[in-house]
């Protein structure tokens, strides 16, 4: 299955190289999936971490499209820049079930930041991750990341295994 069923990438050379048409058109895609549709998530509106903006944009996305320890230091990553397409439908997907109840394309498994709960989405490859945070009325997506090396994916999937042993 893996992710033949998410839309297709973003490329750079789709935008003939110039980075800040890109970011534009990442960004145009990001709020037409997050701000113009409002959409809900297991019966909570969807937010989005505004602070710190740069540049007029959100948080959010700039956790969707780049990579770093802090919040000054991030930098752009091309994998999550080509994927921003694939939050929305991941989100959209996620069902709440536990594995082998449907059929559902995401696995998903829950860890604690704090007193915050943070629901782990990924297709059944673990090529991709989003990251959304419960705040009690409400969600935000955290973040989202593509997941290179096999040994990365691996260790993901014994997350997710762990997760749903401790359930049964």
């Amino acid at each position: 299955m893996s992710v033949d069923w998410l839309p297709g990438l973003l490329l750079l050379e789709d935008y003939g190289g110039d980075w800040t048409r890109y970011v534009e058109a990442l960004h145009q895609r990001f709020l037409t999936d997050f701000v113009a549709s409002k959409p809900g998530w297991r019966g909570k509106d969807v937010r989005l971490k505004r602070h710190p903006e740069y540049d007029g944009k959100s948080a959010t996305f700039w956790h969707m499209i780049s990579e770093g320890a802090t919040e000054a230091d991030r930098t752009p990553d091309m994998r999550r820049c080509e994927r921003i397409a694939w939050p929305r439908p991941i989100m959209d997907e996620h069902d709440g079930a536990a594995p082998g109840k449907t059929a559902c394309r995401v696995l998903w498994w829950t860890e604690m930041r704090g007193t915050e709960t943070r629901f782990h989405l990924a297709p059944d490859d673990f090529s991709y991750v989003v990251v959304v945070a419960d705040r009690g009325d409400f969600v935000l997506p955290w973040t989202a990341y593509y997941v290179e090396f096999a040994y990365r994916r691996e260790k993901l999937r014994k997350k997710w295994r762990d997760f749903w042993s401790q359930k049964s």
